[in-house]
């Protein structure tokens, strides 16, 4: 039988010789490094739709990024470089298209906003509630993995970026709560009655679903939440067999506040279509049109839905959150824009623009950026969009929103009896 000594000793050798098996295996490329970073730099000054809106420093990024490429010793290293770079733009839909351990998440299951010089948790992920017994909405933020909200900000790993700015300071907080895959995630909190409290946030996990919608019906209504979906091109069919079960009741309920990764306009459009009798714009796209040297001539259309299967008639209501993102975005704001739905909820995830895959030259991974701007019919950019029935949950132990967008459905029917 082995001593626990000896077992120690050959865990501690095994370790240090994959440790140095994997720095001898790695071989640094400094030309293809400084060729994809010198095109990455370029791409986003040139085609990023939202380059000159952003306080960011230029000559910074050039000498900084690069500077830090002698320091390299890992292929993961050379992933965080391009990763950080990226997030010096603030911009949850500027990211990069692969990840390692110490990369960041997209996303937490809270979301923190300032005020009166602290910040605060403003809203919880709905599909995380679960995890909770108790009342977040409100809560102080006093520290992340011992670190205070400053130092967090502070340490966050961007350097050419002014972190000043309240954009910026909430960018970044809510990154950091997001947190490293290799890293615990422990917050603590002073709740609103004064209480402190740790949450560990790796158990925070959203609920698992099987399913890409839920269908079900309350009091005449209809209602069907996505999960998540958006990106699934079979949602379509499933979400026909969906309505289909519907389509004798007084009004509909479509929850969107779980579509976090966003999706595609073919699954956006088949959703919509269902809902109108003729074709009606939903959104408007935005940018500048340049070939070589010649003059940039702005381009601007409106994308339309047409009509497919049995419409639905009756009155809907949409509801939306912080986890509503980008093709759910999309999808909400053209309902409201085709007045075709009354939207209820809170800011959205707040994803500006149209993103394009772009691949780097010398690895096997690329990034995506937005190179269109998106807008509601009337010209109102969907990242600044609200929804005109604005309701934020102020309890996350609560009944949520379904109850409030009952009453609201219920009313509009019976005003328009009368």
């Amino acid at each position: 039988m082995k001593s626990p000594l000896l077992i120690l000793l050959i865990s501690v050798l095994t370790l240090f010789y994959t440790h140095r098996a994997a720095a001898q295996s790695y071989n640094k490329n400094v030309v293809q490094l400084e060729e994809d970073l010198d095109y990455l730099i370029s791409v986003l000054s040139e085609d990023y739709v939202y380059a000159k809106d952003k306080a960011v420093d230029w000559d910074c990024l050039q000498r900084h990024y690069k500077a830090q490429i002698k320091n390299i010793t890992s292929e993961e290293e050379e992933v965080l470089l391009f990763e950080f770079l990226l997030d010096e733009f603030y911009d949850s839909h500027v990211i990069l298209n692969t990840n390692r351990k110490k990369s960041y998440r997209l996303y937490a299951p809270l979301y923190v906003v300032q005020l009166n010089q602290q910040f605060v948790i403003q809203s919880v992920w709905d599909e995380t509630q679960a995890a909770f017994n108790f009342n977040l909405v409100g809560a102080r933020i006093l520290t992340f993995n011992g670190k205070t909200v400053q130092q967090l900000i502070n340490d966050f790993p961007v350097n050419c970026v002014d972190k000043s700015l309240p954009e910026v300071k909430e960018w970044l907080i809510n990154k950091s709560l997001a947190g490293s895959y290799h890293e615990k995630r422990l917050l603590e909190i002073q709740l609103s009655d004064g209480q402190i409290k740790e949450i560990d946030l790796d158990n925070c996990k959203p609920q698992k679903h099987t399913a890409f919608l839920d269908v079900s019906q309350q009091e005449g209504l209809g209602i069907i939440r996505l999960h998540n979906s958006l990106g699934q091109n079979d949602l379509v069919g499933q979400f026909d067999k969906a309505l289909d079960q519907l389509m004798e009741t007084e009004g509909l309920i479509l929850d969107l506040r779980n579509t976090v990764d966003g999706g595609n306009s073919y699954v956006a459009r088949g959703i919509m279509s269902r809902f109108i009798s003729t074709s009606l714009p939903y959104q408007q796209h935005e940018y500048m049109e340049q070939y070589g040297q010649n003059p940039k001539v702005l381009r601007q259309w409106m994308e339309y839905v047409v009509p497919r299967g049995k419409t639905y008639t009756a009155p809907m209501v949409v509801l939306v959150g912080r986890w509503t993102g980008s093709m759910g975005e999309g999808l909400a704001v053209g309902l409201d824009g085709m007045d075709r739905a009354m939207l209820m909820g809170s800011e959205m995830e707040r994803l500006a623009g149209e993103m394009q895959y772009i691949p780097f030259h010398n690895r096997n991974y690329g990034f995506r950026i937005s190179t269109a701007k998106l807008a509601h019919i009337d010209g109102t950019p969907r990242e600044k969009y609200l929804p005109p029935h604005y309701v934020r949950e102020v309890d996350n132990t609560g009944p949520g929103l379904i109850p409030e967008a009952v009453n609201l459905l219920k009313k509009y029917i019976k005003d328009k009896k009368k």
